[in-house]
């Protein structure tokens, strides 16, 4: 969807996370909630082993199927889980309470972590999916998994708070419009952040629309982000991350001002 006033400088990406066998009904049900607002180009973050189930086929033609409708699929961990004990109150609370042990890229080992995204790797070389970003589950990249991904071809990745271009880390600030549906109050605080964030986004050249596969299961939250996006439109251009990486900051060029150079790993 556009309109005569949407500015060709003005972004939004709509991502779909945790994408995988497990999830595809629940995904699905959040795609038909999008396209009831407009038909986009999305960013769907595939999981190989999501919680150390197996792929299938059924699922990988479906993901072809929309890739070739225009959608991007990005590279979300492996297993989506965080296995490792944490060390100390402060990384427990952060890796088992506020994660809920799913940040499966914070604590791993150089090596290890490096093995996971090579396996992730050629994953969609095996179905011939183009792969253009890494996005680490819960927007958690420890140290060692920042090193392993340097080296592993990605044009970018990403935070809760920033897209991230890679291999130089030049960065753009863009608070992600997120989601928690595991309860009642956590519904109705996200509905209420969400629109104090999308308010304090508008100045921002990208929003990010980043939704989970039971958003559309919940009302409130669905026309919520509904809502958000229908607003984003009038002067937004949807475009998937890989898109707008490209097209904010073309390859051998200098960043502009929207691109802040950085060596941080937030």
């Amino acid at each position: 969807m556009s309109s005569p006033a949407t500015s060709p400088d003005r972004f939004v990406c709509v991502v779909l996370h945790d994408v995988a066998p497990s999830t595809r009904s629940a995904c699905i049900r959040t795609l038909g909630a999008i396209a009831e607002v407009a038909e986009l180009p999305l960013t769907l973050l595939a999981v190989p082993h999501y919680h150390g189930d197996a792929t299938s086929s059924d699922f990988e033609a479906w993901l072809s199927q929309r890739h070739q409708r225009g959608d991007e699929i990005a590279l979300h961990g492996y297993t989506h889980r965080d296995d490792l004990p944490p060390k100390g109150w402060l990384d427990r609370l952060r890796r088992r309470h506020y994660t809920r042990g799913e940040g499966e890229f914070w604590a791993l080992p150089e090596a290890e972590a490096k093995q996971r995204i090579d396996a992730g790797i050629a994953w969609f070389g095996a179905n011939g999916w183009p792969l253009h970003g890494f996005v680490a589950p819960a927007w958690l990249l420890g140290p060692p998994a920042w090193a392993a991904l340097g080296g592993s071809g990605f044009e970018y990745t990403a935070t809760l708070r920033h897209i991230v271009r890679l291999p130089g880390r030049e960065r753009v600030a863009s608070q992600s419009v997120v989601y928690s549906t595991s309860s009642a109050w956590r519904r109705r605080t996200s509905v209420a952040w969400n629109a104090a964030i999308a308010r304090m986004e508008r100045g921002n050249p990208l929003l990010r629309i980043e939704l989970h596969p039971r958003d559309a299961d919940f009302t409130s939250v669905r026309r919520s982000w509904q809502s958000i996006l229908e607003r984003a439109l009038r002067d937004r251009r949807a475009a998937t991350v890989a898109d707008f990486v490209r097209q904010s900051h073309p390859a051998g060029t200098a960043p502009g001002t929207l691109w802040q150079t950085t060596t941080r790993a937030d």
